[in-house]
């Protein structure tokens, strides 16, 4: 029989995200169609590949065994379609944790490289857009990088590109808030606000780790706007920000620096490895990432991006770990 690429690929969404709304958003079609496809997959096949309930989506045995070849033949068919496109194409490049504004850094490094097409979406978090660049989806990701449970990290590698002082967010309200500047041993009475889930922030966790930080809370991610307005409203609160990140005209927070040791924010561009799953040769990969991964040396070089004093800076171990060339 001959596979319909749409159908194989809307099977292997699903069985990744457990969740058709999930598969069906990552895809950009409806849920309904979404589902017609996969019905139709297994129609054609005689099997049945997922089991749906209350809880989501789950893969039967039948299922198990035909998603690891399914992946396969869709990585063979973009890179078919790579082969004719890729060069007439700008090099995609998926940007996540947007609420420390990461287009900052991106667009500094492409002002200095005028001529470099490049197209910057916005990706949800570290593990879908490696997910979304294992499958080919994309060329290039730039954010925090953290490693990935389960081995989702496998076949990308990475580069630091910048480390960014951050600063304290707190309310004018906080104890603290009329300080020049403070340590991180100073906020452990505080409560540390996430913007997002706790277990979806790694920086934050292992700041929090570090410096006995003990009582934490999370936030359901609506915004920079809005997760200020929380940190405001929540005198015993506070986050961590990039220390020239643009927060939104509000009177009543206060961003403070931190010192002995200041935190640094690790900014780094992640890629396909030449040989890693999903991946072939040097060929596979868009002709402008070497060009891209270039741009963002020089501009680091320029401005003195990957500076760093383990006496004065703290880094996460993986994160100080990357900066050994």
């Amino acid at each position: 029989m001959d596979l319909d690429l749409a159908q194989v690929r809307a099977f292997v969404a699903a069985a990744e995200e457990a969740h058709f709304g999930r598969a069906a958003g990552r895809l950009g079609v409806s849920q309904q169609a979404l589902s017609k496809r996969v019905a139709r997959l297994e129609g054609a096949l005689g099997v049945r590949l997922l089991d749906r309930d209350a809880r989501g989506v789950g893969l039967t045995e039948e299922g198990r065994r035909f998603l690891e070849p399914a992946r396969r033949v869709l990585d063979q068919g973009d890179r078919a379609v790579a082969a004719v496109t890729c060069a007439a194409r700008p090099l995609r490049i998926d940007v996540w944790g947007h609420l420390f504004a990461p287009m900052r850094t991106v667009a500094q490094a492409l002002d200095g490289a005028p001529g470099l097409e490049v197209e910057p979406v916005p990706g949800r978090d570290l593990p879908s857009v490696a997910a979304a660049l294992l499958r080919g989806e994309s060329d290039a990701g730039f954010g925090r990088v953290h490693p990935l449970p389960e081995g989702r990290d496998a076949g990308l590698t990475h580069r630091l590109v910048r480390l960014e002082p951050v600063d304290v967010l707190l309310s004018a309200g906080h104890p603290l808030a009329g300080r020049d500047v403070l340590r991180p041993a100073d906020l452990r009475g505080s409560v540390l606000r996430y913007p997002a889930a706790v277990d979806r922030l790694d920086f934050l966790t292992r700041f929090a780790d570090r410096f006995g930080i003990e009582r934490r809370a999370g936030s359901t991610n609506l915004g920079l706007e809005h997760f200020v307005e929380q940190v405001r409203a929540a005198p015993d609160c506070f986050s961590l920000v990039p220390a020239d990140v643009p927060l939104p005209d509000r009177l009543g927070v206060r961003t403070v620096p931190l010192v002995e040791p200041t935190p640094l924010y690790a900014w780094s561009l992640l890629w396909r490895a030449e040989g890693g799953p999903g991946d072939g040769a040097a060929a596979d990969q868009h002709p402008r990432l070497q060009p891209l991964l270039r741009a963002f040396a020089e501009e680091a070089r320029r401005s003195r991006w990957l500076e760093y004093d383990p006496a004065r800076d703290w880094l996460p171990d993986p994160d100080e770990a990357a900066l050994i060339p």
